[in-house]
């Protein structure tokens, strides 16, 4: 009897990842485990799904069977499935909970506390400047009753009984493909802590832990921006049976400013100048960062789009020396509401310019766009 496609047995798209064909072959080995399928087929079954997935799994043997099929395989030499079950333990593991020893991760191990995050919205000056903040923070931290042994002091918590103090129970099964099994849970009286508690401290309940709200001062450097991440290594929850805190990271949101834009550690400036300061030049005055303010010369002649750059007035770069630049762009304005006596002096300068030098103009502009004969 020829044998099935691999990836028909297993349900899966020939393009599946490892993940896709672990989780395929999880589903069918719970259901045809003859320790837990007791039909007749399924032991068949279970071969069958189990030399499939050792097929896939292999990058090697994969590539093979994609390319040649079953018989590919037996050329290359991997015909030995060892009577349809390999070395799967550690996947016997997640499904049965273990087999032939112990296989839960103790709770007692020391884990590290979970880390924090907590939002704070900052000026545009102080997000460049720097600044400090107090912030409030809600944590879990260690139970100063008890210290974090979770039990009412004087007393201690003591070993439990039904697991020994090794938080799992086993149970010996005797299968028909194995031989003996052993199983190991989680131990249902101290749920894996392989200890127990006869007096939980009345402030936290025996859950070691209490939930405090702690005021941290956080210093804010110069030269942060919207969506930068400051790091207080220790300052998150504190961690499960010993193990280290975790951290606070605070994210920084920055409000716009309503005269300057931001372009990394440069700032951005539109400076609008009237036709006469265009047309003749003229010293300006631009705002500054410190909230000063700065001399700029504006060429006779400028126009509309000029950008003039003064250097080291921009934003301080985070945690490195330097500043960036000030990019100022200037931006003539057309006047508009004029009184009688500046109509009068505009028309009279409008005279003077005739209409020679717009045509000429003009042939220039024409000229680039469609060329001269």
């Amino acid at each position: 009897m020829s044998k099935r496609d691999y990836y028909e047995v297993l349900g899966v798209e020939r393009g599946a990842d490892k993940d896709t064909l672990k989780r395929a072959f999880r589903k069918l080995a719970q259901k045809y485990h003859p320790d837990v399928n007791k039909t007749p087929e399924a032991e068949a079954i279970f071969k069958e799904v189990n030399e499939a997935y050792q097929v896939l799994s292999d990058d090697q043997k994969r590539a093979v069977y994609d390319r040649f099929g079953h018989d590919g395989l037996q050329g290359a030499g991997y015909n030995d499935f060892s009577g349809g079950f390999g070395d799967l333990s550690s996947i016997f593991e997640e499904i049965f909970g273990g087999f032939g020893g112990s296989t839960s991760r103790s709770r007692r191990t020391p884990r590290a506390g979970a880390d924090l995050r907590v939002d704070v919205t900052l000026t545009f000056e102080e997000a460049v400047f720097g600044t400090e903040r107090d912030l409030d923070i809600p944590r879990l931290e260690v139970c100063d009753r008890c210290k974090g042994s979770g039990a009412e002091p004087p007393t201690q918590p003591v070993t439990c009984s039904t697991c020994g103090g090794s938080g799992e129970v086993r149970r010996r099964q005797q299968s028909p493909l194995f031989g003996a099994v052993i199983t190991a849970t989680t131990c249902p009286t101290c749920s894996g802590a392989g200890e127990v508690t006869p007096s939980p401290c009345t402030k936290c309940g025996g859950a070691k832990r209490v939930r405090v709200t702690r005021k941290i001062n956080v210093k804010i450097p110069a030269g942060v921006d919207d969506g930068t991440r400051i790091r207080l290594a220790g300052e998150g929850e504190a961690g499960h049976l010993g193990g280290p805190p975790g951290n606070l990271y605070v994210v920084v949101a920055v409000e716009p400013h309503p005269v300057f834009v931001r372009n990394q550690y440069d700032v951005m400036l539109e400076l609008p100048i009237n036709i006469a300061q265009a047309a003749l030049g003229a010293t300006v005055r631009v705002p500054t960062l410190e909230g000063g303010e700065q001399s700029l010369e504006i060429p006779a002649g400028t126009q509309t789009g000029r950008t003039f750059t003064l250097r080291g007035l921009g934003v301080p770069k985070l945690q490195r020396s330097g500043r960036g630049d000030m990019v100022v762009t200037v931006k003539v304005v057309t006047p508009t509401n004029l009184s009688n006596e500046q109509k009068h002096l505009l028309r009279e300068l409008a005279k003077t310019f005739g209409d020679q030098n717009m045509e000429s103009q003009n042939k220039s502009f024409f000229d680039r766009i469609f060329g001269t004969d």
